[in-house]
């Protein structure tokens, strides 16, 4: 992938965090001797270092939510995926076109005291205002005592700090969060992104009967984004897939002796991500997620991770019984045990 292409899919966010609908797919590029191969080796990220710009607005959801959007009238719950590679400096215009204070504070990446999100350093924004965050990333490299500083390269997230309290306890409740993905020079690039937000007991701040799904087709390289917030610890299950619990969720070889895992303990402020080939030695089918603590599943917090077969098909699924399936099992507002989104 060009430059070019991927700094466009670097800020292109709410369509890609939403759909998985953009692609990464070097399919149509030649192998690395020039000619044209039978597999295609992924896209890897370019090298970073570049200043980027992003406008952000915060916003009131008609149904009484709150989200960040890339576009006035087009704000999401989650917010829009952000994707920089290390040695990438962001700039964020960020309006409040709300009635209330709010603010954007992020996790993973280094910004001074004037960029930190807050009520106490006073750099939030009040209502109507307008203000520029700045978030700067960086490589791994040696101290000058001799000691290794880890990179910027991770999975984040970033979120509202001053509305309700000045933890932003209601802004995180409402839906003012979204994900951030910072890469190194030459990781592989997926071809589908969906983000997971664990969010007391709701998935992406939906009922347990309208909890997110996810669709792809087999053998697709699908990136997984997920994100805890509220008061709960969770468990993040995967079925028929399994990933590395490391920076990336892959292997780097044959000698990497990171763990494979399929479930992930996750609480609050956590996020992680990995990669899975989508039906890979599994086979096309509508796959569960969803928390493992059984109580919080029995309440909703599970989804379907759609993997069709290339005719579009997936065998065994029928959309109008897996709906009946969730409103019989969710429960009646109130008896979730914690705050339900609308």
């Amino acid at each position: 992938m060009d430059r070019r292409s991927f700094t466009r899919r670097v800020l292109s966010g709410s369509a890609v965090a939403a759909t998985g609908a953009a692609s990464l797919s070097l399919a149509a590029a030649p192998g690395a001797s020039g000619a044209p191969s039978a597999v295609a080796a992924p896209g890897t990220a370019p090298a970073g270092g570049r200043v980027r710009h992003l406008r952000l607005y915060a916003e009131k959801l008609s149904d009484g939510r709150m989200g960040y959007g890339l576009e006035r009238g087009a704000a999401s719950v989650p917010g829009p995926l952000i994707e920089l590679v290390e040695g990438d400096t962001l700039h964020i215009e960020f309006e409040n076109t709300m009635d209330v204070p709010v603010s954007l504070h992020v996790h993973g990446v280094d910004y001074d005291i004037a960029n930190d999100g807050t009520r106490l350093s006073r750099s939030h924004v009040e209502p109507g205002a307008t203000r520029t965050y700045t978030w700067r990333t960086h490589l791994p490299g040696r101290r000058a005592d001799g000691t290794w500083r880890p990179g910027s390269a991770g999975y984040w997230h970033y979120h509202d700090h001053v509305v309700g309290t000045d933890h932003g306890t209601v802004g995180i409740r409402k839906g003012l969060y979204g994900p951030l993905v910072v890469r190194r020079k030459g990781d592989i690039l997926p071809e589908k992104q969906f983000t997971v937000v664990f969010n007391d007991m709701t998935i992406n701040n939906r009922p347990g009967h309208a909890s997110p799904d996810f669709r792809a087709t087999v053998g697709e390289r699908v990136e997984m984004i997920v994100i805890t917030h509220g008061e709960y610890y969770h468990t993040f299950h995967l079925h028929g897939h399994r990933w590395a619990d490391n920076r990336t969720g892959l292997l780097a070889g044959p000698d990497d002796v990171s763990r494979v895992i399929d479930n992930k303990i996750t609480g609050p402020a956590d996020s992680f991500g990995f990669q899975i080939i989508a039906g890979e030695n599994a086979g096309a089918g509508a796959w569960m997620y969803h928390c493992h603590v059984q109580s919080h599943s029995d309440m909703g917090m599970a989804g379907l991770f759609l993997v069709a077969k290339p005719d579009g098909t997936i065998p065994g699924y029928d959309p109008h019984h897996a709906s009946d399936a969730r409103a019989e099992r969710a429960p009646s507002e109130g008896k979730a045990g914690g705050h339900r989104g609308h």
